[in-house]
């Protein structure tokens, strides 16, 4: 085959599919013409490909023909405006949709993490099981603020973000047990407690505070917000409503998994604060408010993006077509 000749008779089909692959807006016919020519066109081209694989019209006519079955099979979205979409809507949707299970799974975490530190500081028996006098003193007055500074800050707030997020991570995962958020919260609110008990026996309630709030603001807030995410899940699949059992754990599972996301950049800007500023020598009330403006950074914006996406009839799930089909049962 004289490929010359070939492309000389050919070349309008090809120059015109590269105009109507590349026009905005199609009318009827030219929607129909461009099936057409793709079809003749990808025909030629595999002709081509018989005689000549790796030429450079084959490749040029591959390059025209991508683009025109974009324009009948639609493209995928922008990346940028995918990123933007999950940060404006999805990710503060998933937020919104949590907030009073949230506050409650706070407002349990404070009460075990109270009644742990009084029933630690007031019992003597509880302090000698702990350890000896000389090792709570080592506590209390060395290693609690120690640990802060020990190690470089940027490893530091590396390894406090990785541990926190895969924290966070497991209770969305494993909420659908039911067990596992419970259990966890328990036990951080436990030691928490214990450990306020054992500073505030020996009258260092305020260094506790002091090293505490302005990281833990935000960083158990994180956890909270993790724990009712879970619990979400683990309530979706026991009280599916109308739906099945399956269609709404897979619907819940689908919009929580973004609020597992979004906790590992939450949980990035507490490790940044408990490594940068918590050990430093601010004021104690400068460190404490900059952890106080970044929880509230998060609720705004929870609430004002998050409600605003609600009202519009988000829920943070995935778009129909990328969710897939879903089974439906007699």
């Amino acid at each position: 085959m004289d490929l010359d000749a070939f492309t000389a008779v050919h070349r309008p089909q090809w120059e015109r599919l590269k105009v109507l692959a590349r026009k905005r807006r199609l009318t009827g016919a030219e929607a129909d013409e461009l099936l057409e020519l793709y079809q003749s066109v990808s025909a030629q081209l595999s002709l081509i490909r018989s005689v000549a694989a790796e030429s450079a019209l084959s490749a040029s006519l591959s390059a025209i023909l991508a683009t025109a079955r974009t324009r009948f099979t639609g493209a995928k979205s922008n990346f940028f405006v995918d990123v933007a979409r999950f940060f404006v809507i999805s990710l503060p949707v998933a937020f919104y949709r949590l907030r009073w299970l949230t506050l409650a799974v706070g407002a349990a975490f404070v009460v075990v993490g109270v009644l742990f530190g009084v029933w630690t500081a007031g019992n003597p028996g509880v302090m000698a099981a702990l350890g000896s006098d000389s090792r709570l003193q080592q506590l209390v007055n060395h290693d609690f603020v120690d640990y802060y500074s020990e190690n470089p800050a940027a490893s530091f707030a590396g390894s406090v973000w990785t541990n926190n997020a895969w924290i966070a991570a497991q209770c969305v995962a494993l909420g659908i047990t039911g067990v596992f958020v419970p259990y966890s919260l328990f036990m951080n609110a436990q030691g928490v407690g214990m450990t306020a008990g054992v500073m505030f026996a020996y009258g260092r309630g305020d260094t506790f505070f002091s090293y505490i709030l302005p990281h833990g603001l935000m960083e158990l807030t994180s956890i909270f917000i993790a724990g009712a995410a879970g619990l979400r899940i683990f309530w979706s699949w026991v009280s599916p409503g109308p739906r099945s059992r399956l269609d709404s754990l897979a619907r819940e599972g689908r919009a929580l998994m973004t609020t597992a996301i979004g906790l590992v950049f939450v949980l990035f800007v507490s490790g940044l604060v408990e490594a940068f500023v918590t050990p430093s020598p601010l004021p104690v009330w400068a460190k404490i408010t900059i952890g106080a403006l970044v929880l509230a950074g998060y609720w705004s914006y929870t609430l004002v993006l998050g409600r605003r996406a609600w009202l519009a009839g988000e829920t943070g799930d995935l778009s129909a077509d990328d969710a897939g089909a879903a089974a439906i049962s007699a």
